[in-house]
């Protein structure tokens, strides 16, 4: 272990004490969901003040070279600051995971030197907020199957097509698309990764509502978008390896990232209510316990292996899915132990609308980030070493599979119908 890393845990410890409330552990809590009761834009400001703060203190970027902006240093030291950042709620969640989870990491592993330059250090300071543009309405678990398409044009890249489910599009700066630049190669070798400015002239986001009441995901549509040749990220027809940088982050972050305990805040319900003598529940929250700690495990061994200097691999898929199946199962136990409040709620009765917020926002789990479907055929080819699952078009040339016939001779986008 680094020598400095007690003392570095200390001033995490004492800054976060000073700046940040304590996570709650009566089941009332929740970073994700931000301070009950205040709007989008006031929660993604006050996250960029907070990440300003963090910059400024020197606990942004803990890991990330110190020619960008970060602080250079070890995976330890990092998960020295997740270890103390768990018990306060931070609300840095919904608006920063992209930006940091995926996004940053994506630049400084595929990036040119003037990328890392311009764009890092204001994501660290919060100044900026980054989006991941890669599902499309025929592209979602096959990625490489997407059909928006880019075309030189100059020192211009001109994109034409639609993303969906585009988390927190209405409020970033910036994204990360994938787009088509060679129709004349099998799919995964003719994609292209751009840095696309999301208030450049013909891009269109749309908020898509969810069940919780909230739109924090968008339809983005683009229109004869120029992009500058510069803001290609990795090489010309080699996006699919960026993508895969992505999204290997992405499951990591989301399962092996620090994160406030499920079971704490259940069992502390379960006592409020009278219910630690129920059978039944005491089952429940035994299951809930034994997920969240394996998953402890899973992200130890994953962490473990990064700070041996190993690439994200497939064990990001499992705790992704790992992570998905615990909240599932913590959200609906914490409405059951709720009762009918879990249901039906008096106005103002903050606790109960998180705890029904968490249950209506937890299907969510097991598409954002890839499929539970995908994950497991992921974890059984690469883990378990099981025959692939079968791929007719992955070989062949994109224009000469039928499906794709229209964006291979250039259709014109019907931006309006999301056709293309």
């Amino acid at each position: 272990m680094p020598p400095d890393l007690d003392d570095f845990r200390l001033r995490a410890r004492e800054w976060l004490s000073s700046h940040a409330p304590r996570q709650k552990d009566d089941g009332d809590g929740d970073d994700a969901l931000g301070v009950p009761g205040e709007d989008e834009q006031a929660s993604v400001m006050r996250a960029q003040k907070l990440q300003g703060e963090l910059f400024e203190a020197g606990l942004a970027g803990i890991t990330w070279p110190v020619e960008y902006g970060g602080q250079g240093l070890t995976v330890a030291h990092q998960i020295a600051f997740d270890e103390q950042a768990s018990h306060f709620e931070l609300g840095l969640g919904n608006t920063f995971t992209i930006t940091f989870g995926m996004c940053g990491p994506t630049i400084l592993a595929c990036g040119t030197v003037e990328q890392k330059r311009r764009y890092i250090a204001p994501m660290l300071r919060g100044e900026e907020i980054w989006s991941q543009l890669f599902s499309e309405p025929g592209a979602g678990s096959d990625v490489a199957g997407l059909q928006s398409r880019a075309v030189r044009d100059g020192d211009e890249w001109v994109l034409n097509g639609q993303k969906v489910w585009t988390s927190g599009a209405h409020y970033s700066s910036f994204g990360l698309v994938v787009a088509r630049t060679d129709v004349d190669v099998p799919k995964h070798q003719g994609i292209t990764m751009f840095i696309l400015d999301m208030h450049l002239p013909g891009v269109t986001i749309r908020p898509l509502r969810q069940m919780t009441g909230g739109a924090h995901f968008n339809e983005v549509f683009f229109d004869q978008v120029r992009i500058p040749a510069d803001c290609v990220v990795g090489e010309v027809n080699g996006g699919w390896r960026a993508a895969v940088t992505t999204l290997m982050n992405e499951r990591v972050s989301i399962g092996a990232g620090g994160r406030a305990s499920t079971f704490e805040p259940l069992l502390a319900l379960a006592h409020r209510h009278g219910r630690v003598t129920d059978a039944v529940i005491r089952q429940r929250l035994v299951d809930v316990y034994i997920r969240e700690r394996v998953l402890d495990y899973i992200g130890q061994r994953i962490r473990s292996a990064v700070m041996s200097g190993a690439v994200p691999g497939p064990q990001g898929s499992i705790a992704k899915l790992a992570v998905a199946q615990l909240t599932k199962r913590g959200a609906s136990l914490g409405v059951d132990l709720l009762g009918c409040r879990g249901t039906a709620w008096e106005p103002g009765d903050e606790p109960a609308l998180a705890v029904a917020a968490r249950l209506l926002a937890s299907p969510g789990s097991s598409i954002a980030g890839g499929t539970d479907e995908v994950l497991k055929n992921i974890v059984g080819e690469r883990v378990l070493g099981l025959p692939k699952e079968p791929q007719v078009d992955r070989d062949i040339p994109f224009r000469e599979v039928a499906a794709n016939a229209p964006v291979a001779r250039g259709r014109p986008l019907d931006i309006h119908s999301g056709e293309g």
